[in-house]
């Protein structure tokens, strides 16, 4: 029988032996390719000292293929609980040092039981995965984990915020939980993400690829969307986590943290005077306009590589977090496409599931013409965002800065599907066409009989533009609360946010709707 401190003495010794992970040549050599540890990335992520591990000591059960001689320290995946900048977070971290990180039955259940209590507590729950995949040996019992973690991101996702951090690779049915998180952050050069790998993908196809083209972080952040950061460290990544962290609240039955700024909520804003090009074919950068308005010039944006014609992103508005979703007119002129309805669509939809009020800037001339958008699917995908608008109940204020035609003027954000305040500027152009487009239309007959067609054609772009090139006719029939001057915006965003703090909405009784695909 042991003796007290011989109990101590074990645990602290067996703790000790845990804590080397997969060896000192496994994490010199995890380090030596610009990879911090599963451990060392923990301890950024939380608040010092306050990071407290579960399960350390489960271990494998597999008995196959000589896994029973084979130890593997906490079984390849690190997970916890703690503090990051003061407020409650679980989170679990795959050591690519044990065994590669694979995961197997024990490895996957002690991430669904920080997934499980995350859920109960309310709070956040942060992977951040670097693994080699499924541990080949434990067969169907890998598979069944995945599965587990799959079933919680699902009925974890609008109850509490996801967040996933891709340190390393992620292949295979790895990939799918990252996807049904809300956000994924990826680091350059070091992480990687793809269902089949380069050689899989050569003996299938003949193609030739690697990596980092396939699946590295700027692939997925300008191509196919699936990341929404592309940080330049693993240390980069946990500070933008944190960042991103301070602009939600836990769960959805809260709001976000108020903070204080030193920003007066009722200062002007002259520069937003003369922002706008005087001749309509020039562009601007949206950006701006979003900086000029929001707390301390401050905004941070997810995806800020992918769909760059829609800009989304968080910011402070006397304190209070809200979220942006603006045209850009820079790319395409601000036209939407398949991937910015997407992109703009899963942002709008985070934030009406987390409270977080939301702000649209608009400068749109239509949807994106062509036989590849169409053949592609604009229309369903443009739905979308005609849907989550409608959908969205949280307070939601937009802002019209230049053009706003046709279907797009419609989709973003109108009235028409819900806006509680909609704001124009002088400059607005709220019409269903542009005045060319439409005065070839409709004074087609006028323009043939005249015997100067181009000075006639002039005169009716010209009377058209007066007529309804303006934000007028729009306010005179309520679709706009008010055309204010460009500098007045964030005071007039200010007010209108504060009244709306208070805003109560509920959607009809139903089990879910069916969003297009």
């Amino acid at each position: 029988m042991h003796t007290t401190q011989e109990n101590i003495q074990r645990l602290l010794d067996k703790q000790q032996k845990t804590m080397r992970m997969g060896g000192e040549k496994a994490v010199e050599k995890q380090k030596s390719s610009g990879k911090l540890t599963a451990r060392e990335r923990l301890d950024l992520l939380f608040d010092a000292g306050t990071f407290r591990e579960l399960d350390m000591f489960v271990s494998h059960r597999c008995d196959n293929f000589g896994m029973e001689n084979i130890e593997i320290p906490s079984d390849g995946v690190i997970t916890g609980h703690g503090l990051v900048n003061g407020r409650h977070a679980f989170a679990f971290s795959q050591d690519f040092t044990a065994r590669g990180g694979s995961l197997g039955e024990m490895h996957a259940a002690k991430i669904c039981k920080v997934m499980d209590m995350a859920l109960k507590s309310g709070v956040p729950c942060i992977g951040i995965n670097d693994s080699g995949g499924a541990r080949i040996q434990e067969g169907v019992d890998a598979l069944k984990g995945y599965g587990d973690i799959f079933f919680r991101n699902s009925r974890a996702s609008g109850v509490i915020p996801q967040i996933t951090a891709i340190m390393g690779p992620c292949a295979g049915g790895a990939v799918y939980s990252p996807a049904m998180t809300d956000f994924v952050f990826m680091v350059k050069n070091t992480s990687f993400m793809f269902i089949t790998g380069p050689d899989v993908i050569k003996a299938v196809t003949g193609e030739v690829t690697n990596q980092e083209e396939l699946g590295g972080a700027m692939a997925h952040n300008s191509k196919s969307g699936n990341a929404h950061f592309a940080c330049e460290s693993d240390a980069d990544a946990i500070q933008q986590i944190k960042t991103l962290l301070s602009y939600l609240p836990a769960n959805n039955m809260e709001d976000a943290p108020v903070v204080e700024t030193a920003d007066d909520p009722w200062r002007n804003c002259p520069e937003l005077n003369t922002i706008i090009p005087d001749s309509p074919r020039m562009g601007y950068d949206m950006r701006d306009v979003i900086k000029s308005v929001m707390d301390d010039g401050i905004f941070f944006e997810p995806h800020y590589f992918y769909a760059q014609n829609i800009i989304v992103g968080f910011a402070h508005l006397a304190g209070r977090s809200v979220g942006i979703v603006a045209n850009q007119p820079t790319v395409l002129a601000g036209c939407l496409d398949i991937d910015a309805s997407d992109k703009a669509t899963r942002f709008i939809r985070f934030c009406d599931a987390f409270n977080i009020p939301l702000i649209t800037f608009v400068d749109v001339p239509g949807y994106l013409p062509g036989t590849n958008q169409e053949h592609s699917g604009i229309i369903r995908h443009g739905a979308k965002l005609l849907w989550c608008y409608s959908e969205a109940t949280v307070p939601k204020l937009t802002v019209v800065t230049r053009k706003d035609y046709g279907g797009s003027y419609i989709a973003m954000s109108s009235r028409h599907l819900g806006a509680d305040m909609v704001f124009a500027w002088p400059s607005a152009e709220i019409a269903v066409m542009g005045a060319q487009g439409a005065a070839n239309v409709i004074f087609r007959k006028e323009i043939s009989a005249a015997e100067d067609q181009v000075a006639k054609r002039a005169e009716m772009i010209a009377d058209y533009e007066e007529r309804f090139n303006n934000p007028y006719v729009a306010a005179s029939r309520g679709y706009v609360d008010a055309v204010i001057l460009p500098s007045e915006t964030r005071k007039r965003l200010v007010d209108a946010l504060e009244i709306l703090s208070t805003k109560s909405e509920s959607l009809p009784p139903k089990k879910h709707g069916n969003i297009p695909a």
